[in-house]
């Protein structure tokens, strides 16, 4: 799939009130991160493997928290998969690795109940294209992997039921999302009022 930058290429490096690669909190994970890491590519995939692996899914634990800022994300360990995603760039950010936000729709077997759904997409230093990747939380039936030849998402899109990939790479939370993440008082709220489109 072809990914369509948003913004400048400085844009995806920035920090903003979500992708707050600046905080302490995400400084310190980075440089943890950092120090299993001889080149660009390890640290991403390292980075990848930690929010994957050590941040649980909040519908999968069943965590009551919203979290929408990366340090939050961090500091709490959990996060659905918006939340997961900007922790995510966050942390390839405070390494110097472009990275941005992109989404898919996705729905149940018969089409009904879409949902958008949070990825992350990144370019390596020397590299000229995007890679998407899928940080949200492997389990049964799941079994996203960190790869930039051949994506492994969690899922892939099926367009006869109106699924889509959205092939945008936002260089912030599009304001739906950061709306929806931040108005939720809880994950229950959370999980009703979820975006159906971009």
């Amino acid at each position: 799939m072809h990914l369509i930058q948003q913004s400048p290429d400085t844009a995806y490096l920035a920090a903003d009130e979500a992708i707050d690669h600046e905080h302490p909190r995400v400084r310190e994970v980075a440089a943890d991160l950092a120090r299993e890491a001889d080149d660009a590519y390890t640290y991403a995939r390292t980075a990848f493997t930690y929010v994957r692996d050590t941040v649980p899914h909040s519908a999968d634990s069943g965590d009551p928290r919203v979290t929408w800022r990366a340090s939050d994300v961090l500091a709490t360990r959990n996060g659905i998969c918006y939340a997961k995603s900007i922790a995510l760039t966050a942390l390839l950010r405070a390494h110097g690795i472009p990275a941005g936000l992109c989404y898919q729709r996705l729905a149940d077997d018969d089409g009904g109940n879409p949902v958008v759904h949070g990825l992350v997409a990144l370019r390596l230093p020397g590299h000229d294209h995007w890679a998407r990747v899928d940080p949200r939380g492997n389990r049964p039936g799941i079994d996203a992997q960190f790869s930039l030849e051949e994506e492994r998402l969690a899922w892939t899109v099926c367009e006869h039921i109106g699924e889509v990939d959205y092939p945008a790479v936002y260089a912030a939370p599009p304001p739906e999302i950061l709306h929806t993440l931040r108005s939720a008082r809880d994950r229950t709220e959370l999980l009703r009022t979820l975006p159906t489109h971009l």
